[in-house]
């Protein structure tokens, strides 16, 4: 799809990548060092992601919080996948938010009991 944003990824520095995903900084973070982890075919929703995207993504994501770690010291993490309009997707190409999380920080993505 030449239209999506996240299968050109023009100008964007990547953090760490392998064959099948890529992860680079949020341009609009939820916190200091938000991160998307992205595979590269397109495909709108996790639901349609083979096992190797799956897999792949959770390997660059222990990648992606080792850096995190080392770089920004977050307290604690919010990993997520919105999937469809209603639940807060804005891009369709599926992707994970990898979200660091500091003591008195706020924002969305919380869960309240």
């Amino acid at each position: 799809m030449n239209d999506c944003v996240f299968c050109t990824l023009l100008g964007t520095e990547i953090i760490v990548e392998d064959e099948l995903a890529r992860a680079f900084f949020d341009k609009y973070p939820v916190s200091k060092g938000h991160v998307l982890i992205v595979p590269k075919r397109h495909a709108a929703s996790f639901f349609e992601a083979t096992q190797e995207e799956i897999a792949s993504v959770g390997v660059l994501l222990k990648k992606v919080k080792e850096q995190l770690d080392e770089r920004f010291h977050p307290d604690g993490y919010n990993i997520g996948v919105n999937v469809g309009e209603v639940a807060g997707q804005s891009i369709f190409h599926w992707h994970v938010h990898v979200i660091p999380r500091y003591r008195g920080d706020v924002g969305s993505v919380r869960w309240h009991a």
